[in-house]
This record gives structure tokens, sequence and C-alpha cells, in this order.
């Protein structure tokens, strides 16, 4: 028994004609008589009794179409119950940010989002790039915001931004004033950098190595504003990614030249993920951010 032929014994006890029937559910006349027998033959009853060009319900016929007619108000509730709940604006979207992006790139955008959809539910969960790359995979998270590089196969990345670096160094340092700096000319500098873990650092690390610096660290954190504290104290310098710029700091900034002194930022899913509405425009709306 298939759905087809339920549609086709409910159009022609609805229009009292196998021609009618057929038009209406866009299907070849022959095509849809053959199924109606297949069917029957399938039940081993007739359910129309064919009397020249009337046709009628038989016994059996009266009996099956309700049941009929149920089966496909099923489908189709469930059919529209999914279009619904994907169209639905009262969805929920998750969403990964790296410590060194929430701060700065969330807040302005996450208010705009709740202002659009109001009704959405929307959870921020920030945490290291490991951490986010294993939610993403148990679904935990819908997407995340992390930086170049992945070397995940299993998800798919749209790159949002790239923004340069920048050298956070002591007001009295003999380089504050220049406008660029190579990282070159911080060989034998003290650092303070942020901890393992950080993709961040990671870029630093291997920004530095690739200029043949090797960094001698004296000061570890977690966050960007101890480390501008200590820059400031006179303790060491370090590397900042632009959007994490604090004027106010009293640090001087001065942008590095070097070709891998930047940071790219993304947005990652998993791939082969489907999305709901509220998804869906989270991603794309993020995507649109400068």
């Amino acid at each position: 028994m298939e759905l087809h032929q339920l549609r086709y014994v409910c159009a022609i006890a609805e229009t009292g004609s196998f021609s009618r029937a057929a038009e209406r559910c866009q299907v070849a006349q022959p095509s849809l008589s053959q199924q109606v027998l297949k069917l029957e033959e399938d039940l081993g009853a007739r359910l129309f009794d064919r009397l020249g060009r009337s046709i009628r319900l038989t016994e059996a016929g009266r009996t099956f179409l309700p049941h009929a007619r149920s089966v496909l108000n099923q489908i189709e509730a469930a059919r529209s119950s999914v279009v619904d709940h994907h169209a639905d604006n009262r969805g929920s979207v998750a969403v990964g940010v790296i410590p060194t992006v929430a701060p700065y790139l969330m807040p302005r955008y996450t208010a705009s989002f709740a202002k659009q959809y109001p009704e959405a539910k929307l959870r921020i969960v920030e945490e290291t790039t490991p951490v986010l790359v294993e939610a993403l995979r148990d679904l935990t998270i819908d997407l995340a915001i992390l930086a170049l590089p992945l070397r995940h196969k299993d998800l798919e990345w749209f790159p949002l931004r790239t923004e340069p670096l920048f050298a956070a160094l002591p007001k009295g340092h003999p380089r504050a004033g220049v406008k660029l700096l190579g990282l070159k000319d911080l060989r034998g500098e003290t650092f303070v950098m942020l901890r393992d873990g950080h993709c961040f650092r990671d870029l630093s690390i291997s920004a530095c190595t690739h200029a043949r610096v090797t960094p001698r660290i004296a000061f570890e954190s977690d966050q960007f504003s101890s480390l501008f504290g200590m820059v400031a104290a006179g303790v060491g310098v370090s590397l900042v990614p632009e959007m994490a710029i604090d004027r106010s700091a009293g640090c001087r900034y001065v942008r590095l030249s070097d070709a891998r002194a930047t940071r790219t930022i993304v947005a990652a899913v998993l791939r082969g993920r489907s999305f709901n509405r509220v998804q869906q425009a989270f991603l794309a709306g993020i995507k649109r951010q400068k």
C-alpha cells in the first residue's frame, strides 16, 4: 500500500470520476487506474463499482475511505509541523566563541540579533578551540566563531574578517613611537602571553618562529586585560589582535609588518549539518558583520 494509491482513492471518491481524479492528481488516467487496481488486489476487495460512466464506492470502499483520509491528514500534519518549525522565529541557536573574540565581536551583534528575533532562544558559550570543536561534533552547539588555522575535515567554515596583529609596548619603549614594527625588532624582549590552550597564543608563537624570534615568556594569563597591565608596568611586550586593542590600558600599540602577522576569524559548522530558520539567520547575520 502506497501513499499515492490512497490519494488516488480519495480523489476518485471526491470527484466521482477516474478522469477528474487523474487531472487533480496530475497523473495519467491509465496510471491512476492501474494503481487503484493494484491496491484492490492487495486488499482483496473492490473499492469502486464501475457502472458505465458512473463510479460508486463499494461497501469495502466506504469502510476504507475514512482510514485513507486519516492517514493522508496525518501525513500532511506531520509535514506542516516540520515546515512551521523550520520557519519559526522562536527557534534556538547555540553559538560557541573563543575567548579572544567573544568580548569584542559578540556583544553588539548579539544585541542586534536579539532585537530582530525577540522570541528566539540564543545561548553563547565562551571556550577554547578544542572544546568548541568537540561541542560542534556532539551537537551541543550549532556554530562556532574560531580563528584559522582549522585542520578538521569534518568542519566547514566561512571567513568573517582578517585583522592585523599589533605589538603592545610600554609607553617608554624605544620603538613605542614608530608606525610599523617587524617581529625581528623584538628579539631579546621579554614577552607576556596568553596561556597554552588559546589559539591566539599558538598564532603568536608561530609568527615569532617564522620571524626567527624565540619569546622569553615572563607572564601568562587567560585575559588580554591582564597582559596589558603587565605591559604598561614594563614587565614585557605582547602581541594583540586589532579587535582587542584597549587604548585606555596605558600601552602603545604598533602594527606588525610581518606577512604572517594577521588573524582570520571564521564561523565554523559541522559539515552537512542542517539548520532551522533562527540558526540560518544568525549565521547569515554574523557573516555580514565588519
